[in-house]
Parts: structure tokens; sequence; C-alpha cells
């Protein structure tokens, strides 16, 4: 039922994902939210609601454009039920808008193999991780994605590995020329959290455990036959499959060291846990397997709201 409907692009697929968002995110203000349903506070929902459709849109587009998938729409599915699993992920908008960011990035990364307009896009791709940085500090750390681009695409020209950070500096230049007007704070990054946190006590819960635990496990296991999958690609293909394993790898990093570990911090690990997971499910012969499989995504989620 459920491989059937999701097995085939259709528009009917979005709507089902849109729905489910909704659900995440009327879960999140309700039973993990604190906040008052002020005017302003429902603008600043609605924002992030609006974010979070568009980064299900724009995952789509990413793997779609660049052959991450075959013709289905698993990823945004996947997607949208990561949110429902863990629902304080859309909690906090600027972890909203960093993770879009990312995503805005990695998008000009895959896009590489085309051969076209690279330097442009090497710059948008340094460019949107350092916005995203203003957000989350932690999640510069993507800007190794963009490094690692560059060796899978096998780049040695000089040129290439200086127009990211062009992108990064333009961004702190901007940001720094616009607190000196505006703030008269030249010192604006100090404002950061620069600190590391290795203290998991925030996660001793039932809900934690379980979701954590589900994503983790399926994530690890999906990896390693992603991997063998990369072995069959086609060369241009290679690179872009490689990026999305390493953004897993970093955003895996940021959930460890991430100062609050309030949960919004696995909201990076949902597109590229998303694409890897999907591949996994493309291997599977036995329809009644990928059933059960993504019935667990579904079933879980609803278990844990009623915890």
């Amino acid at each position: 039922m459920i491989t059937s409907i999701f097995s085939k692009s259709k528009p009917i697929n979005f709507l089902v994902v849109f729905l489910i968002v909704i659900i995440a995110f009327t879960v999140a203000q309700l039973k993990f939210s604190g906040s008052n349903f002020e005017i302003e506070q429902l603008a600043l929902q609605a924002g992030i609601f609006f974010t979070c459709v568009g980064t299900v849109f724009l995952l789509n587009f990413v793997v779609s454009k660049n052959s991450l998938t075959k013709k289905n729409n698993y990823e945004i599915l996947l997607f949208s039920l990561f949110l429902l699993l863990i629902p304080q992920t859309v909690l906090d908008w600027k972890i909203v808008l960093s993770n879009f960011f990312v995503l805005l990035a990695l998008r000009r990364l895959i896009s590489l193999r085309s051969q076209k307009n690279s330097m442009k896009k090497l710059f948008d791709s340094g460019f949107w991780i350092a916005v995203a940085a203003l957000f989350n500090f932690w999640a510069i750390l993507f800007f190794l994605v963009v490094l690692s681009a560059l060796v899978f695409y096998s780049e040695n020209n000089i040129k290439y590995w200086i127009i990211p950070f062009t992108g990064l500096i333009t961004v702190f230049l901007l940001a720094t020329t616009y607190n000196l007007l505006i703030n008269d704070d030249l010192y604006w990054f100090n404002r950061f959290n620069y600190t590391i946190s290795f203290d998991f006590s925030n996660y001793n819960s039932t809900h934690y455990l379980i979701a954590t635990t589900m994503l983790l496990s399926f994530g690890i296991w999906s990896s390693f036959f992603y991997l063998q999958n990369i072995k069959s690609k086609m060369k241009t293909l290679k690179p872009g499959f490689k990026i999305v394993l390493m953004a897993f790898l970093v955003a895996f990093i940021i959930v460890i060291i991430s100062p609050y570990k309030e949960g919004n911090e696995f909201l990076f690990l949902f597109a590229p846990l998303a694409i890897i997971i999907t591949n996994y499910l493309e291997t599977i012969k036995e329809k009644w397997f990928k059933e059960v499989f993504l019935a667990t995504f579904i079933v879980v989620p609803i278990l844990l709201l009623v915890l």
C-alpha cells in the first residue's frame, strides 16, 4: 500500500507529506512547546512551518535533479516521518533556517557534476554555509563537505579551493557591516555559542531513546548498502552520493557536540539520512519487507505520541 503510493512521483504524494508535516508541527506546538499563542508568535510559527514545507520541496528537487534516488518520493516521505518521530526539531526557528541554507549549499555542491558554472556554485556553497552558521554556529562544520566535494570531483585548480572561502568571507563582511551600522557592534561574533557539550542527559527519556536508536540503527544499517550502491553508480554520479554521505557524517558530529541537546539538532541529519535510507529501500526486492520497513516509521512515531 505505502510502497505503491510513493514508488512513483505523484502530486498526491506531496499532499500526504504536507499533512504529515502539519501533524508533526501541531504535535510539537501542543506537546513540547511552552510558547504563548500571541500574534507575533503565530507569525513566527507560520514562518517556521512554511520553511519546513519549503525544505521538503527543496529536498525533492535536489534528489530528482541529481538522480540521487530512482523516480520515487520515498525521501520526502521519510523526511516528514522523521519530523513526526522527533517533533522537537521544528521548535527552534534558527535551526530550521540553518538546515534550509545547508540544503541550499548541498544543492550547489551536488550539481557540480554538470561542470557548468563551477566557480559560481562553489562560491554559493560557501556563502550558504556561512549564512547557515549565522543561525547555528556549528553548521559551519558543513564547510568540510564543501572541501570534500572538491576532493570527490578531483579538482586540482587552486582557484576552486579559494572560491568557497570568498563566499564565507563575504557573509562575514556583510554581517559585520550590518551589525556595525545597526547595532554599533564590531564584535558581534562574540554572541555565538562556541561551546561543546557531551552531556546527553536530556536524551534520557523513552521518547528520545526510542527515536534516536531507531534513526541511528536504520541509518547505519542503510549506510552499508549505500556504500555498496555507490560503487555501481556512473562515474559522474558518484561524487554526489559521496557528498550526501559526508553531509550525514558532519550532521552526526553536530548532534554529538551540540551544546544544548534539545532534540532540534537532529534536523541536520534528516535530509541526508532520508536519501541514504531511500537508496536502501530501492535495493529491497521483497515487497512485504519494504512495506514493513516503511510502516515502522509510521507506527513508531504514533506510539511515541501516546507515551
